[in-house]
């Protein structure tokens, strides 16, 4: 009799403590579990989908620009259908190609766009922070009299050119320094 209570007091101990394990979620893409957020396995943003983080899509309506947010997003769409089968550097080299085919008229800001084009040529063939520093180069400075908040852009200009000949992290400590981010 005391085996047999035993052997009950058991089984019972064991499910107990097997219980809060089993009623866990099943781990998604990524080893993500739905967690206490609400969100199922494959159910939001952040949750890996064909090697690409996958985000909502931006609310086109709410943007301060609906129609360059439109074209942005039919432009996205089309580089990454044109880029569907290639995958790591090719894949890179496929986008940076496709960012080329842009419509500036439908930009936001078409002169800068144009400026963009133009630096994506002359920086063609260069790669990493190599082409991130030609890029920075190329670009003409931004015209701080038509943004919504001038001090601000000032602020930005200053600190690219006072970084403009650092790479990497000496880069990011620059502009941690300029903006005084610890």
């Amino acid at each position: 009799m005391k085996t047999r209570l035993m052997m009950i007091a058991s089984a019972l101990l064991a499910s107990l403590i097997c219980l809060p394990a089993s009623a866990q979620p099943a781990q998604g893409p990524g080893g993500m579990g739905g967690g206490m957020n609400g969100m199922g396995p494959g159910g939001g943003a952040g949750i890996m989908q064909g090697g690409q983080r996958a985000r909502a899509p931006r609310d086109c309506s709410q943007a301060p620009n609906p129609a360059a947010c439109t074209a942005q997003r039919e432009a996205r769409t089309q580089a990454r259908e044109a880029c569907k089968n290639t995958a790591g550097p090719q894949r890179r080299q496929c986008m940076q190609e496709q960012r080329q085919n842009v419509d500036c008229a439908k930009a936001g800001n078409p002169q800068q766009c144009e400026a963009r084009k133009m630096a994506y040529k002359e920086c063609q063939g260069q790669t990493g922070p190599a082409r991130r520093q030609c890029m920075q180069q190329k670009m003409p400075p931004v015209d701080c009299s038509k943004a919504p908040n001038q001090a601000r852009c000032e602020q930005h200009q200053k600190a690219r050119a006072a970084c403009q000949d650092k790479i990497g992290p000496e880069h990011k400590a620059c502009l941690r320094e300029q903006f005084g981010v610890k």
